[in-house]
């Protein structure tokens, strides 16, 4: 049953990434940027509602910001390309990583609520003006730490995979012989045959998710800022803070899908792997293809952003 449900994971990320290839994304995208718009429109008649003391317009609100939040999530953004790319790259197991897709959507809503809170009340910024500041500073910095997330993913999958090389060799006829002594060769060789399990495993510590957290938490949700800003004019602080908390628990949940799959993905490929000997370095192979496959999505949004 885990094999089966780890090679369907599989086939449906790569059957994913084939639509992806294949521009496929591009109508779901669209969709996702109208549907926002539509949603914009709701929250704004949900406010109205709850100034003007409606029964239900709070719970309204609530529901119309989480919906927000899942299909801004639907659409193109970097928090999915992030956390995916990192759960294929590394051995982390999936709680950890949903406790990072979890904690970047609420730091996006942190972001918000800080940015919106120093500009409007400290200085005195327009909604135009904060807007600006989400798309054209921290939009270009969130892609860029990205980006540098990417390559050091692929530079440390090309460390590991010369590590593992070692773990080969071969006779005089060409045929592959793979040590079965462990890490640290106790049979005169005097060097290590690749890292050690705990090397490869999960998560690299705390250092490891404040970078992927801060990376996804330093671009705000543009919904939560339209919605902070509007109910910091109409006297409704406090239900738009929670707005946006609740858009980033919708925010979270197409995220946390993502965190899914691609732990599974990543475990049904290593599966397959360890059934065919000469895929036995399959890890580190997949982590310098995902790191530059987040490189490169990186850089073009990037591109778009400056």
């Amino acid at each position: 049953m885990r094999r089966l449900s780890l090679t369907a994971a599989l086939v449906v990320a790569a059957g994913l990434g084939l639509m992806w290839i294949l521009g496929g994304f591009d109508d779901v995208a669209r969709r996702a940027i109208e549907a926002q718009r539509g949603f914009q429109n709701a929250m704004a008649g949900a406010l109205r509602s709850l100034r003007a003391g409606d029964a239900g317009a709070l719970a309204a609100l609530m529901a119309v910001a989480f919906a927000y939040g899942f299909v801004h999530a639907v659409g193109p953004g970097h928090g999915k390309v992030l956390i995916g790319g990192y759960g294929v790259a590394s051995r982390v197991r999936l709680v950890p990583l949903a406790l990072i897709a979890l904690a970047g959507s609420l730091g996006q809503a942190t972001t918000a609520v800080a940015l919106v809170l120093g500009g409007v009340s400290v200085l005195g910024l327009t909604r135009e003006r904060i807007t600006t500041i989400g798309d054209a500073v921290l939009a270009p910095a969130a892609a860029a730490a990205i980006l540098a997330i990417g390559l050091w993913l692929a530079l440390r999958g090309l460390r590991r995979l010369r590590a593992v090389a070692p773990l080969h060799r071969h006779d005089d006829q060409g045929h592959v012989h793979r040590h079965s002594h462990g890490h640290e060769c106790g049979h005169g060789c005097g060097h290590r045959h690749g890292p050690a399990p705990e090397e490869i495993a999960g998560l690299r510590g705390w250092r490891d998710a404040l970078l992927l957290v801060g990376a996804i938490a330093i671009r705000p949700c543009t919904g939560a800022l339209f919605l902070l800003v509007i109910t910091w004019h109409m006297g409704l602080l406090t239900a738009g803070i929670a707005g946006a908390y609740v858009m980033a628990l919708g925010t979270a949940s197409v995220t946390l899908a993502v965190a899914a799959l691609s732990v599974l993905a990543r475990d049904g490929a290593l599966l397959w792997s360890d059934r065919i000997e000469r895929l036995r370095a399959a890890m580190p192979v997949i982590e310098i293809g995902a790191g530059i496959v987040v490189a490169a999505i990186a850089a073009q949004m990037l591109v778009q952003a400056i």
